[in-house]
């Protein structure tokens, strides 16, 4: 028979991965701006962090969003600038040099993103490093009842897990035992939804304060985000958004750290180009450098 603390690790696994890449597109509605072409959004260059890619298909400009992904950025800018160390797959030796030089654009899907950074080329390469995620910011203290599965989540990591831990599994309070037992059974957290936080809170003991999230930025047009395999597992892949509305489905999954400012007619002739297996483009589109510069 299983101990609940056995039954507790699996769960807990599984909603830390909700609650880093789960959330909808509601915090961050879309402004009027958010339709235009991103060549016209910042003319004349506001002071900021840009990058420009320089390709074999014309170059583009991004501006970086410094204060909302900071950690991202630093990665970024780092790789590119070959002040970052980074493990070469070829040599397996960690060097520093400029990372996106002679890559390609692995992957290109129309009306959707254009994939980049893969030092193997076909999807599965990186850094040879993982960081973590910066798709959200503390919201407001949550109170009152549970409505909605993303808030569960949050109550379930900020006061049940370490309640459990705290207990090594064996928790005293019966009520608190049951819902985890029959979130373990399902792998949901659904049964807290009703509840209200300072039910929770009372059963446990704990005087923690709960809050939200807030999405940091929606995937929208233009946007350069990072791509990954899941939660807290970006490296060096990036894509950029070419579909008009916006990729919602996306928001809270993938760090959205930059946008396109000009050339954006540039990264459309590449999502326009003839694809093969695995969405690679039958003619290699390449990186041939990124240049940093630091508007003033």
């Amino acid at each position: 028979m299983k101990t609940a603390n056995s039954m507790v690790i699996p769960v807990v696994g599984i909603l830390l991965a909700l609650i880093s890449c789960g959330g909808g597109g509601d915090e961050h509605p879309k402004s009027a701006s958010d339709k235009r072409n991103p060549s016209d959004a910042y003319e004349p260059r506001e002071k900021g962090l840009y990058a420009v890619f320089h390709t074999n298909k014309g170059e583009f400009t991004v501006r970086f969003f410094e204060d909302l992904a900071p950690k991202t950025v630093e990665n970024f800018v780092g790789l590119a600038a070959g002040t970052k160390k980074w493990l070469d797959p070829a040599s397996k030796d960690w060097v520093k040099r400029p990372f996106y030089n002679g890559l390609i654009f692995h992957r290109v899907i129309k009306d959707f993103m254009i994939q980049g950074g893969d030092p193997l080329g076909n999807g599965t390469g990186g850094p040879g490093y993982k960081f973590e995620d910066e798709c959200f910011t503390q919201g407001p203290e949550l109170t009152g009842a549970i409505k909605d599965r993303q808030t569960a989540v949050q109550v379930w990591n900020t006061i049940i897990v370490p309640y459990a831990q705290k207990y090594n599994g064996d928790v005293p309070d019966p009520d608190i035992k049951k819902i985890i037992e029959t979130a373990v059974k399902k792998q949901s957290v659904d049964e807290l939804i009703g509840k209200t936080v300072e039910y929770v809170k009372t059963r446990t003991g704990t005087t923690q304060a709960v809050y939200g999230l807030k999405l940091v930025h929606a995937v929208d047009y233009g946007c350069l985000c990072m791509a990954n395999s899941g939660p807290n597992t970006n490296g060096s892949q990036f894509f950029i958004v070419t579909k008009q509305d916006g990729c919602p489905w996306l928001n809270g999954k993938h760090t959205v750290f930059g946008k396109v400012v000009h050339g954006m007619e540039v990264v459309h002739s590449i999502e326009n180009l003839p694809t093969g297996a695995g969405d690679k483009p039958l003619a290699d589109v390449v990186i041939d450098k990124i240049e940093i510069q630091r508007e003033k």
